[in-house]
């Protein structure tokens, strides 16, 4: 079978996914419709109001695998998935804002795994060529880098054979994690990425380019002990990044700490937030660039968001929680902003969750409104990644839940992801899943005002209308 395939699919399915089979009632460590996982995929989404669409990817899955995924037909089997050759496909499509209307998304690839760490993520350069970046779960895969034949259109992309470079010596692009991809205007590309065993289990980089081939020397922002997970965002003025540690020898389960870096020189030189100069790599966990001490506090930290405020600083949400194991033993999960005033990092708590893989966006608006829609809301699987989502509002200092987006589900909705520069009209996407059982997955969004449509699982005709909750 062709690495590139660019064939059109019948409709919107997503991946199932499990990890960790935990051997209690809540079956694994997380699991569920992973579409769109992981946070430190980033992102999903970009809106172009050049040509008012709304460009995004996931992770989806063949129709017969959709098929099997029945409660009737799986009767229990949690090694299907995992066991299935081809299992995950790498989908491109677009919502038309003008029409309302979605067309058949496009099958980039056979990622030739079940495993969803293996999820794409999209950007779009300034001539409006769509890059499809296909990351891998540590080093037995590889990645792929793709982009489109024209500007704003999914039918055709082509492989792109790029190089990086890494101690002074050039080395083909070709097995790359968690990536996170940013475009700037006339910049070019900003991203973010972890490589495995070098030297850390996940050691983070960061890294430049022109044009999407030929890459800078990958900049080695931290190593300590066991590695990290990172989640960043760029502006036109600074890029920034956010991480954990997973310490020596208990590895990431007992990912703890939080940090800061940013550049305001695109990757020169590093500083913390109060804007002191930062040695990198980073490779103890008491260093200039920690937020707070969580270690301390017997906490683990699951990273969820990053944004910039409008003078610049740094806004970020997690989870914190007493475990990793699934359970209300483990609560509570608190979800909670910490926020960089511009002398100090305030700690805002949101709202509680019973999932440390509970996953959302955050959303600052120009108008001042600060927002976040997560599954913060028990589902039909409690104490299982997701939920019902909802969308939750700051007011002051405070944050109440102003729309609860779904309810009455059968399988829990997850990670919601927001675009870059979210339309009022597709303001997150996101997939469901059972959490405790293989089952099929479907794909939706929402638009600002809280109303949910899901893309069509089937479609008749070349282009059809979301479908309206």
């Amino acid at each position: 079978m062709p690495l590139t395939l660019n064939q059109k699919d019948t409709g919107y399915r997503g991946i199932w996914y499990y990890n960790q089979p935990s051997g209690d009632e809540y079956v694994y460590k997380y699991s569920g419709g992973l579409g769109t996982y992981c946070a430190k995929h980033r992102p999903f989404a970009v809106y172009r109001p050049e040509v008012e669409k709304t460009f995004f990817c996931y992770g989806g899955t063949p129709v017969d695998a959709h098929l099997k995924h029945t409660e009737e037909d799986l009767n229990g089997d949690r090694s299907f998935a995992r066991n299935r050759s081809g299992f995950l496909l790498h989908m491109i499509s677009y919502f038309d804002h003008k029409t309302r209307q979605v067309p058949r998304p496009t099958i980039l690839l056979d990622k030739n795994t079940a495993d969803a760490h293996d999820n794409p993520v999209i950007s779009i350069d300034d001539k409006g060529y769509i890059w499809i970046f296909s990351t891998a779960h540590g080093l037995s895969r590889p990645s792929y880098i793709h982009r489109s034949s024209e500007p704003y259109a999914i039918d055709e992309f082509e492989q792109i054979d790029a190089t990086y470079r890494l101690n002074g010596e050039e080395r083909p692009m070709d097995n790359f994690s968690y990536m996170q991809a940013w475009h700037l205007p006339d910049r070019g590309f900003i991203n973010f990425v972890t490589r495995y065993k070098d030297p850390a289990d996940r050691t983070l980089f960061f890294m430049t380019s022109p044009n999407g081939v030929k890459w800078s020397e990958w900049t080695r922002l931290a190593a300590i002990e066991k590695g990290h997970y990172q989640i960043s965002i760029c502006s036109n003025y600074k890029a920034v990044t956010a991480f954990n540690y997973h310490p020596d020898p208990l590895g990431l389960n007992w990912r703890t700490n939080l940090y800061y870096l940013e550049t305001p020189d695109f990757g020169q030189t590093w500083q913390n937030a109060a804007g002191e100069p930062v040695e990198i790599p980073l490779t103890t966990p008491n260093n200039n660039a920690l937020v707070r001490d969580y270690e301390a506090e017997g906490l683990k930290v699951y990273l969820k968001d990053i944004r910039l405020d409008p003078q610049g600083n740094p806004v970020i949400l997690v989870i914190t929680s007493k475990g990793y194991e699934s359970g209300p033993e483990n609560g509570p999960r608190t979800w909670t902003l910490l926020q960089w005033t511009g002398s100090d990092w305030h700690a805002h708590p949101i709202t509680t969750s019973d999932s440390n893989y509970d996953m959302g966006s955050l959303y600052l608006e120009a108008d001042g409104t600060w927002r976040v829609i997560a599954p913060t809301e028990t589902g039909p699987q409690p104490y299982n990644p997701g939920g019902e989502m909802a969308m939750w509002e700051r007011s002051g200092q405070t944050w109440k839940r102003v729309v609860q987006l779904t309810q009455n589900s059968t399988r829990n909705h997850t990670y919601a992801r927001s675009p870059v520069n979210a339309h009022p009209d597709f303001y997150a996407l996101w997939a469901d899943g059972n959490a405790r059982r293989a089952s099929k997955s479907c794909l939706y969004f929402c638009n600002k005002k809280g109303n949910v449509y899901q893309l069509p699982e089937t479609m008749e005709s070349d282009f059809e209308h979301p479908i309206s909750l």
